[in-house]
């Protein structure tokens, strides 16, 4: 089966659509507009590389979702990826070269050169997985039996007795066995432990001091930042800055901010800022921006700014807070070819670069009306709620300005010259030294979108899916009611991808069309609401001692906003709530095509999964 590639290159030769014509690539112009030679008419114009699109989108099947991926599979694949990695990409590669990285290996060059092959037409590490076991549909262990797992490795690898793996697997049978559970093979418990990190690994099981010796880096600086996009670092921070609601202008709070930022030009690569803590939301919201082109979100905004850096960077460089750590994040950023690479504690300088582009966006904030100062000594007699101006919105505007028409184009100290001065150097190069070229474009914008959003797994019923008491239906899922694991009675699970700021809909995946479909309320009277609304209604059905249903939270639900409603004037939680349901329903969503009707099934279907990739995320947090 052909793979679709992940992204299409941007330069002189590459084959391109535009307006749904072929061309090719003559001139790289700048960072956002190329010359093209039509190839029937033979016409060469100007193009902007937004008008662009790449020419196998519309004729390659789509690929597997990442999460419906064997773990087995997954580490195949990753495996194949390090023996071929120094090949990779090489125009100047030789036979000899291949052949003798296949010796060292146990393959062949002819092995090699195929998976060379696959790998760089697609861009993607599922195309180096086993063929023959990736269209098999295979599912992963329950979480009955991944929670045991996860438990043995904790208690037993992880330790500083440092057991073997094959005490790990004697524990997990006899836990499974316990539990009345079929035990895993060993294999899957050593796939396991491979996906851990050597550092961490050493430091769980030798301690910190011993890791800092092997893996810490001599000097002080981050190394490797030799070019645009080689290595990305991402931070969050809360804002010194209170917000109004856009409704009756009063304030509501200090909102997050979550950026990215490209560490060889020191540009901004991406931002997203809300009033939710940080999570497994706003992490993959600033990813996707930071990689995807920024021409409709600039217009969508109604912004006159150049800001012209996009592309799947290297290696993203984290702190080791907890929503940088989700398996959704992990394995999105695994199959876009991304290395993640954890800030060591206590090593602040491992962060410099976003924490003091950080501390220089705050001091420009500082400026704005309605900020709170850095601490109370700086905010003086200031009364940051009485001066309070500026909506989430209009605040998003004022930053995209400033990091486009100040930022990016001021002198930064630690470069000598402007970071979109230095980003420009980076890929057209200069006298001394070749630059990089620009980076290729996302082939599907909305599959970045989606392979970046959190994630659950449900079995289907007869009545829809059931997500946190609340039901979704469309005919697409018919044909997968009552659906079996292989040839076992295990009903079989599938993927629903879930927006948090919007629950009304959710995104199935049907793995053998591999296309995602929009699913709704099964009760499409219910208003659109947020996880966090869901949360917090829940709260009050517990309160009064009812049952909890979709029925007694929807009511709840209602009764909340009349309370609330009364109280809009009155106080800043019931104005960020307004404020933040207004974000969420009015936010920019994945579209997908309309769902079609398919053949019926009618057996039932057994218990349903918890929803884990979001915590529970509450104001108090704040």
């Amino acid at each position: 089966m052909s793979r679709t590639p992940t992204t299409f290159d941007i330069h002189p030769g590459a084959e391109v659509l535009r307006n749904g014509r072929r061309a090719f690539i003559t001139h790289v112009l700048d960072l956002e507009s190329v010359l093209i030679k039509d190839a029937e008419s033979g016409e060469v114009i100007r193009a902007l590389l937004a008008e662009l699109a790449s020419p196998a989108a519309a004729s390659t099947p789509p690929p597997a979702d990442l999460e419906e991926i064997p773990d087995e599979d997954w580490q195949t694949a990753q495996r194949r990826l390090d023996i071929i990695r120094p090949l990779v990409g090489r125009r100047d590669r030789t036979r000899q070269e291949v052949a003798e990285r296949g010796k060292a290996s146990g393959m062949s060059a002819n092995t090699l050169y195929n998976w060379l092959a696959a790998y760089e037409a697609s861009g993607r590490l599922t195309a180096l997985m086993p063929q023959s076991r990736r269209d098999k549909g295979k599912l992963k262990l329950s979480s009955e039996i991944e929670a045991i797992i996860k438990s043995a490795i904790d208690d037993v690898y992880l330790s500083t007795q440092r057991r073997p793996i094959t005490k790990v697997c004697d524990t997990v049978r006899q836990r499974c066995m316990t539990a009345g559970l079929e035990p895993p093979h060993p294999n899957t418990i050593r796939n396991r432990i491979s996906l851990l990190s050597e550092s961490f690994r050493v430091r769980r099981r030798q301690g910190a001091k011993v890791a800092e010796h092997i893996f810490s880096p001599i000097d002080s600086e981050f190394p490797g930042a030799d070019w645009p996009l080689a290595i990305v670092q991402m931070d969050h921070t809360k804002v010194d800055i209170i917000l109004v609601d856009d409704l009756h202008r009063r304030p509501i709070g200090r909102p997050w901010i979550t950026l990215a930022i490209d560490v060889f030009s020191r540009m901004i690569a991406g931002f997203y800022v809300s009033f939710d803590p940080p999570g497994a939301l706003s992490t993959g919201l600033c990813l996707a921006q930071a990689i995807l082109p920024k021409e409709q979100w600039l217009a969508k905004h109604d912004l006159d700014a150049e800001w012209p850096l996009w592309g799947i960077p290297k290696m993203l460089h984290l702190d080791n807070a907890k929503e940088f750590r989700g398996s959704m994040l992990q394995r999105a950023c695994s199959e876009y070819g991304i290395d993640i690479s954890w800030r060591p504690v206590a090593r602040p300088h491992f962060g410099g670069h976003i924490e003091r582009l950080l501390g220089t966006l705050l001091k420009e904030i500082h400026t704005l009306p309605g900020t709170t100062f850095s601490n109370p000594r700086e905010r003086g007699d200031y009364d940051s709620e009485a001066k309070a101006a500026l909506t989430l919105s209009e605040f998003e505007a004022w930053l995209a300005t400033y990091i486009a028409k100040v930022y990016h184009q001021r002198k930064h100290s630690s470069i000598g010259m402007p970071p979109l001065a230095k980003y420009r150097e980076g890929v057209f190069g200069t006298a001394q030294r070749p630059g990089v070229g620009l980076p290729a474009r996302i082939t599907d914008e909305q599959r970045l979108r989606l392979d970046f959003t959190p994630y659950v797994e449900r079995t289907i019923q007869d009545y829809g899916v059931v997500i946190d008491e609340v039901h979704y239906y469309h005919d697409v899922l018919r044909r997968w009611i009552g659906a079996k694991t292989g040839s076992s009675k295990q009903k079989r699970k599938f993927l629903f991808r879930r927006d948090p700021r919007d629950i009304s809909v959710i995104w199935f995946y049907d793995p053998e069309l591999r296309a995602y479909f929009d699913i709704p309320y099964r009760d499409t009277s219910h208003p659109a609401i947020s996880i966090w609304e869901l949360r917090e209604a829940e709260r009050v059905v517990k309160e009064a001692g009812k049952p909890i249903d979709e029925r007694t939270l929807f009511d709840a639900y209602d009764r909340m906003r009349e309370i609330e409603a009364s109280a809009e004037a009155k106080t800043k939680a019931a104005r960020r709530a307004q404020q933040r349901r207004r974000d969420g329903i009015g936010a920019e969503k994945p579209s997908t095509p309309p769902a079609a009707t398919v053949s019926t099934a009618n057996d039932p279907v057994a218990e349903i999964a918890p929803f884990e990739e979001l915590d529970d995320l509450s104001d108090d947090r704040r």
